[in-house]
């Protein structure tokens, strides 16, 4: 076997082939003659009109080593490492921990930068969870700043404006508190080095001076403006989000990618917190503005919302994963789904079946589908309701979970444990020379978030609302000052009481399922933190109960997305298996960063890896 050919042919647990290799070769001759007319033009690149450049017999070149399918090697440095969605956040964050920061300073300077950059994942109006190591303490710190629903807003009031049963995803019905910054503020005051004012320096810079939209971005910048426009949105205001995102101020100026993007409100919006600190959003002239912009447009968030906010510590969910401790966020998260997945797919031997095989990723699925059965009926704000963490994190449980999985079909039905009593965002990660890790996640929730910008202030409030749900008796019901439910989670891992991982997946539903196959791909297969990425992934969509995510009408058994690299083989046998197989759904998938800690000898060593499903960059120094 070639050294970058990656496909395992071991045995599995259970009856079924083992994966075929499969290769593909296209034999082009020519000769200077044969260049005429009769030739077949070549398809255009990025050609007017089209969106991708597509041809579905052309893959990866051949690297000389590691996996085959691997995009680039891991960046290797020893005394810091930064992985963000774009390069200029990365490049931030470098900068930060050149200049003495810790890897918290490094990450809410990266952060900062992508709130203009990236507006399409992340900003000053959504929320921010994150996983700290501390070295000092050898322990991991969670922080969650999850912003409440505002307290003028009753549940009959959401009701009225409900669609088909739930929450719209746009307009001032869907806000809920920003807890963004407050969660910036929260971990410098514990673990920051640099002066507070010296974070936002590159961050107002950038809003100022411009930057390239990359190709990425630009596409959902497009995507996310044309849907706050459309009639019947739902959108209260649209000049505002125009003058921000729009080139020129004008609706049908779309900034595509290489046109050079500004944004002078967010830098002045950053100018008075860089002086003022947290208190200048949450209970000063920002939080007055807010409160008069939504008065305005007939919202209910209010100054009173904004003053009550404050972001909480709290102890780091954990379960162990053939020898590796993996964390989950607690409070409202789906951080819990994760670690019920590797519980019930510890019962089974991931290895012996075959990386990329039928038996490997119809194990997974159904994991998926079991654990989210549990997450539609029993996640939610535990300051509201009491859930049964124990018992569904417990490996009792999930042995009992995995034994209903089925070897030669799906599942038919799927619920939830009966328990005994009674996710568009952006992933970010940073360490610094100390040995101290951050994996920190922050998101508007759906896209830019809900279509609303606040006068003169540059940044776009999140629509994380709409994960509420609106049955009578569900623990995820509305109610005034509640935290929805939330999708966004980072993730942390480590081996013998050092850390060995911090790594996340951004997008929605997906994040659960791809930060298990980021430790199915590296701890049962062996890959390293970039090839562990660039592994071909699944995506399963829907489960029996929603939480306002699923799109209607897939049936009992949802619908699992294969990406292209999945071998063909493993996509037919999936589909004797019984599974629906849906189209790619590219974009689906969600977005990687990560970085690996390890002790050569003496010596500190950091590795990082970033997502080619983005316009992301990972480096180390």
């Amino acid at each position: 076997m070639r050294r970058r050919t990656f496909i395992q042919t071991l045995s599995c647990v259970f009856a079924g082939s083992a994966l075929a290799k499969h290769s593909h070769a296209a034999g082009l001759s020519a000769t200077a003659d044969a260049a005429d007319d009769a030739a077949p033009a070549l398809p255009p690149f990025q050609a007017p009109g089209e969106e991708r450049f597509i041809r579905s017999d052309v893959h990866v070149g051949d690297r000389p080593s590691g996996a085959s399918f691997a995009t680039r090697s891991p960046a290797l440095g020893c005394l810091g490492a930064a992985g963000t969605a774009h390069p200029l956040a990365t490049q931030t964050a470098i900068a930060m921990l050149k200049r003495g920061g810790s890897a918290v300073d490094a990450a809410i300077a990266a952060n900062a930068v992508l709130g203009f950059v990236e507006p399409t994942s992340s900003g000053l109006g959504g929320d921010c969870f994150a996983f700290v190591w501390d070295p000092k303490a050898g322990k991991l710190a969670a922080m969650a700043s999850s912003g409440r629903s505002p307290r003028a807003l009753t549940l009959e009031t959401v009701r009225s404006r409900a669609k088909n049963g739930a929450i719209p995803a746009l307009g001032a019905i869907a806000v809920s508190t920003p807890g963004c910054l407050d969660g910036w503020w929260t971990l410098h005051q514990r673990y920051g080095r640099l002066k507070w004012a010296e974070l936002f320096e590159p961050a107002i810079h950038a809003c100022e001076s411009g930057d390239p939209v990359p190709q990425i971005i630009g596409y959902y910048i497009k995507r996310n403006m044309a849907a706050f426009l459309r009639p019947g949105s739902g959108v209260e205001e649209t000049a505002n989000a125009v003058h921000t995102y729009m080139l020129g101020g004008s609706p049908r100026r779309a900034p595509n990618e290489y046109d050079v993007r500004r944004n002078p409100d967010l830098a002045h919006t950053y100018r008075m917190i860089a002086e003022g600190g947290r208190d200048v959003f949450y209970d000063g002239p920002i939080a007055q503005t807010i409160d008069t912009y939504f008065k305005r447009i007939g919202g209910w968030l209010s100054a009173e919302d904004l003053r009550e906010h404050h972001a909480e510590w709290d102890e780091p969910l954990v379960t162990k994963y053939r020898g590796v401790d993996v964390y989950a966020m607690p409070a409202n998260t789906q951080g819990l789904a994760t670690l019920q997945m590797l519980n019930v797919l510890e019962n089974f031997d991931l290895r012996g079946c075959g990386f990329q095989s039928t038996q490997s990723v119809h194990l997974q699925a159904e994991a998926k589908r079991l654990a989210f059965e549990d997450r539609a009926h029993y996640y939610a704000d535990p300051h509201f309701v009491q859930i049964p963490i124990a018992w569904l994190n417990s490996k009792e449980y999930a042995r009992q979970r995995a034994a209903l999985i089925r070897a030669d079909r799906v599942m038919d039905h799927v619920y939830p444990g009966q328990a005994p009593g009674r996710g568009d965002t952006t992933y970010f990660t940073t360490a610094d020379s100390s040995g101290m890790m951050v994996s920190m996640i922050q998101s508007n929730f759906r896209g830019m978030g809900s279509g609303l910008v606040a006068d003169g202030l540059g940044f776009m409030f999140q629509d994380r609302g709409q994960l509420f749900s609106l049955k009578d008796g569900h623990p995820n019901i509305y109610a005034p000052g509640k935290r929805p439910f939330q999708t966004i989670i980072p993730g942390f891992a480590a081996k013998d009481g050092a850390p060995w991982m911090s790594f996340g997946v951004m997008g929605g539903d997906m994040q659960p399922q791809g930060q298990t196959q980021i430790v199915v791909n590296r701890v049962d297969y062996g890959l390293d933190v970039q090839a562990a990425a660039d592994s071909p992934r699944w995506y399963h969509e829907g489960s029996s109960q929603s939480m306002g995510e699923d799109r209607p009408g897939l049936g009992p058994l949802g619908v699992l997305h294969l990406e292209t690299g999945v071998p063909a083989a493993t996509r037919k046998a999936l589909g004797d298996l019984g599974w629906q197989i849906g189209e790619s759904n590219i974009g689906a998938y969600g977005r990687y960063e990560g970085i690996e800690h390890r002790m050569q000898g003496s010596d500190r060593v950091y590795a990082a890896g970033s997502e080619m499903r983005a316009d992301a960059v990972a480096l180390a120094y």
